[in-house]
């Protein structure tokens, strides 16, 4: 090697096979028995943690990029010492996810989480019923769910990881809570690994002096990706608006074509919703059922007193049977006391209404079909939102981003998505609003 080389992976890759395999017998046999888990090796630039003063790494990353991995292996590094019973950088860390299943299933337990990136020596000690991580050198990193801002409230950290900040319900709330917490140590730090939303967190947290923002692409990560998965999402995004978010990471400003303005969503936004006269569960079926198909677009909304429309929550999902979707929208109904369910049936109507039926025949359903085009019939509920008369409760970063992206002139196949959720959510605001409520009884389990 030649002074200033970076001795790593891609360049011992970039070496023809003769060199490369001289280069591996001059090493010691324990340097080779612990280049597996040498992040340092492996890692390309944009995943090692930028140099500096910094209390705030943001690293925007498109889908597959490898941001999970770069945020467990920041972990692995903060809590490791020169022994593995010796202290490291970090010992009090918050684990932040979307969700509890989310921080368990990705961040803890994935295929990148930090229990499958640790080796056998250093891997820590995982408590489900406790969430928690305990390390041998006496490192203690706690599980917290977004949804539960009340969570973070108490404990000390001297470091956190952030994961899908752009997507967490209470972003706001939750972010607090966890500033109040990190406060251990003389420099607490935090990563936060997440694919970009314009909203207005991530955008005040990306101005801040205090953090470093670092970019990283789908494309960066091809070698590691299943070909399957690459030419999925490219498909579904390569050459879009859309695409500049979901596969370069790219902050998107507001679309000036769309119909809705993410800065009006935020003006009226309420973290909890005043008693409601009615709530409904709109649903926007698929027409096919395979892992390809759209997605059912499943909204709940309900009225207040004031008349104000607040839409409470985006169950919508993407892949699964029709009684899969069915279920989850008879059990948002329970779940949110709705009452009514709002079924689309342009396309199989009466087969979605059979197949509902099927998971719970006592579900009110009022079938609704759709006279004019779908930009039509969102034109009047984005007025709304432009008089200040529709609150989300919480952030609902999927349904939002589908708002702020939809046009009047909305070309599906251009676009490379459908606006499944924008559908659902617009049925359900004009059985509210436009169309008057529908006086139907509150479902009640028996």
């Amino acid at each position: 090697m030649t002074s200033g080389t970076i001795f790593n992976a891609a360049w011992l890759a970039s070496q023809t096979p003769a060199e490369r395999t001289r280069i591996l017998q001059g090493l010691p046999a324990e340097t080779i028995a612990a280049l597996p888990w040498l992040w340092r090796f492996w890692a390309r630039p944009d995943q090692l943690p930028p140099q500096g003063e910094w209390t705030s790494w943001i690293m925007l990353g498109g889908r597959g990029a490898g941001k999970t991995r770069a945020g467990a292996e920041w972990v692995r590094a903060s809590v490791a010492g020169r022994t593995p019973l010796s202290a490291g950088a970090r010992g009090r860390l918050a684990l932040v996810g979307e969700t509890l299943a989310a921080a368990r299933d990705v961040m803890v337990e994935g295929e990148s989480g930090i229990l499958a990136i640790s080796p056998d020596w250093a891997r820590p000690k995982f408590e489900p019923s406790k969430r928690r991580l305990s390390w041998d050198n006496g490192a203690v990193a706690q599980i917290f769910s977004a949804d539960d801002p009340d969570s973070l409230r108490g404990p000390q950290f001297d470091g956190a990881w952030a994961d899908e900040l752009a997507k967490w319900r209470y972003g706001r709330e939750s972010w607090d809570m966890l500033q109040f917490g990190l406060r251990l140590g003389a420099d607490p730090r935090q990563i936060v690994t997440t694919t970009p939303r314009p909203v207005r967190l991530l955008r005040e947290l990306m101005a801040d002096q205090n953090s470093v923002v670092t970019r990283v692409s789908t494309y960066a990560n091809r070698p590691y990706l299943a070909p399957q998965f690459f030419r999925r999402i490219i498909a579904q995004y390569e050459g879009t608006r859309l695409g500049r978010q979901e596969l370069m990471a790219e902050m998107l400003s507001d679309n000036p074509e769309a119909l809705w303005r993410l800065e009006d969503i935020d003006a009226a936004r309420v973290v909890r919703p005043p008693r409601l006269r009615q709530v409904v569960v709109a649903v926007d079926p698929p027409a096919s059922a395979h892992r390809q198909s759209d997605a059912c677009g499943i909204v709940v909304a309900g009225i207040g007193a004031d008349g104000a429309g607040y839409v409470l929550a985006d169950h919508t999902v993407q892949g699964v049977s029709p009684q899969g979707w069915a279920g989850q929208a008879v059990a948002a109904c329970y779940r949110h006391d709705a009452a009514q369910l709002l079924v689309e049936v342009n396309q199989g109507g009466d087969m979605a209404e059979a197949v509902i039926r099927q998971v719970d025949e006592r579900i009110v359903i009022r079938q609704l079909r759709a006279s004019r085009g779908k930009a039509a019939r969102a034109e009047p509920v984005s007025a709304l939102y432009e008089q200040g008369r529709v609150h989300h409760v919480g952030t609902l970063p999927e349904l939002e981003t589908e708002m702020t992206e939809f046009t009047a002139g909305f070309d599906r196949r251009r676009a490379g998505w459908s606006p499944d959720r924008v559908d659902a959510l617009v049925w359900a605001l004009t059985a509210l609003m436009l169309h008057g409520e529908a006086g139907s009884p509150r479902l009640r389990r028996l």
